[in-house]
């Protein structure tokens, strides 16, 4: 069965960061497009990175390419998104995703869509920023 399992959200002062962390089970984890997403209390669900295991390729949305870093560890099956100098603003559950068939096209915002990803999604982690 597959499965996403997302850690490292909590508690941080503004301007503070954080390594969030995605692993994977039950997939194999080359083959798929792995996407950090964002939902705050009465927003929509936000992309914010993805990467291409395979290709190695990443996709920041433009709001966050500035402070967040996506990568992976393909030994670990895990996906991590470093995010620097945090915001209040930033505040939100943070989840992941994984989607196989999305590797058949070329990389780009279609990434970020959180609707493409029809496969798995993790459980989410809490990040809470204080002023």
């Amino acid at each position: 069965e597959a499965q996403l399992v997302e850690s490292g959200g909590g508690l941080v002062q503004a301007g503070g960061s954080l390594r969030l962390s995605c692993v994977a089970s039950g997939i194999t984890f080359e083959d798929y497009v792995i996407g950090w997403f964002r939902q705050a209390p009465g927003k929509e669900r936000e992309g914010l990175s993805c990467i291409y295991n395979r290709r190695g390729t990443t996709i920041y949305a433009d709001s966050v390419k500035d402070r967040f870093t996506i990568s992976s560890d393909k030994a670990k099956n895990a996906v991590y998104l470093q995010i620097d100098n945090l915001k209040p603003e930033d505040t939100a559950d943070y989840y992941c995703a994984a989607d196989e068939m999305m590797r058949m096209y070329s990389p780009g915002d279609r990434c970020l869509v959180p609707k493409r990803y029809l496969e798995v999604w993790g459980q989410g982690t809490p990040v809470t920023v204080s002023s």
